[in-house]
């Protein structure tokens, strides 16, 4: 804390020294009405820096409390995604206020200055204008925060690209993808669209692994087969297992296992997992289960054989 209060309050501890002793010359001197708005620019940088530091020493002080020997991810998640976000958009306000009010201490563009506080004018129009799409994916900054239908550390479906949620800035999300690419998206997005949240209220989540077999498939022994991987996999968290047969096809029946496991990224391996065992345990025990196609020969009798062969001939 001393470390970051110290530059804003030597800067502080100047203005003021200065300005004390420029009230106590006898007489205005050459340039001293530069000196004093100098002093005055420079009381304004101290005034918005002062408060942007306060605001980044008081969120991390916090963060730091609140998260130390916390185990809880899904809590830890919520508070940093909160406390980072707001702070972001307090730090932007500030900045915008501190600049505003630099601009009212220049006459020549003092009307734009009172525009950027009052919102009014041509000038504030174009401002608000320009800056709608920031303006609009800050205040969807601060629902995000509030409402949080996504986090940091969140795994999504957006777009139809799965990735995890990285970074949460002012304005936009960046998403890590599986294969490692980044997708940025405006914080507005998360407040206009629909998307998926794979981890909304837990990392939990169920997986499905269909395989396609033949009629002559004893279920019961594969139900049993399933659950002896799904207990043996050090993936499976041991919530859900279920194996069923779902579909009949002409030639095959579906059979789908569930299976759930404490992330996306487990699931994905656990479902790749009992697939290849299961499919190895078919061919070594059951080998007439896996999908076959079938011939049926008759054999006619000996006349028709031969009515048959003279109306070939």
């Amino acid at each position: 804390m001393l470390k970051r209060i110290g530059p804003p309050t030597r800067l502080g501890v100047l203005v003021v020294g200065l300005g004390v002793a420029l009230q106590g010359l006898p007489e205005r001197m050459v340039g001293h009405d530069l000196v004093e708005w100098g002093l005055l620019f420079g009381f304004i940088v101290f005034l918005g820096w002062s408060a942007i530091t306060i605001v980044n020493t008081a969120s991390e002080y916090y963060l730091r409390h609140a998260l130390k020997g916390s185990e809880d991810s899904m809590l830890s998640r919520k508070i940093l995604t909160q406390v980072r976000l707001l702070r972001r958009t307090v730090v932007f306000g500030l900045g915008f206020l501190t600049l505003a009010a630099i601009l009212m201490t220049i006459p020549a563009v003092r009307q734009y200055g009172v525009s950027l506080f009052a919102s009014a004018g041509v000038a504030g129009l174009a401002v608000g204008l320009a800056a709608r799409p920031v303006l609009s994916n800050l205040i969807a900054g601060v629902q995000l925060a509030v409402t949080q239908p996504v986090r940091l550390g969140d795994e999504v479906l957006v777009e139809g690209e799965f990735g995890t949620v990285e970074e949460i800035q002012t304005t936009y999300v960046v998403i890590r993808l599986w294969d490692l690419r980044r997708m940025v998206v405006p914080l507005s997005y998360f407040m206009e669209k629909p998307f998926q949240n794979w981890t909304r209220q837990s990392t939990s989540i169920i997986g499905a692994v269909h395989w396609y077999l033949d009629y002559a498939t004893p279920v019961a022994a594969v139900r049993a087969r399933f659950f002896e991987l799904l207990k043996e996999s050090k993936l499976w968290n041991g919530n859900v297992a279920a194996l069923q047969v779902t579909d009949t096809k002409e030639g095959t029946v579906e059979v789908r296992g569930l299976m759930s496991a404490e992330s996306s990224g487990a699931a994905f391996d656990l479902r790749c997992e009992v697939r290849e065992k299961l499919i190895a345990w078919l061919q070594e025990t059951y080998p007439h289960a896996l999908p076959r196609g079938r011939i049926e020969v008759e054999n006619f009798p000996a006349s028709l054989r031969g009515d048959v062969t003279r109306r070939h001939h």
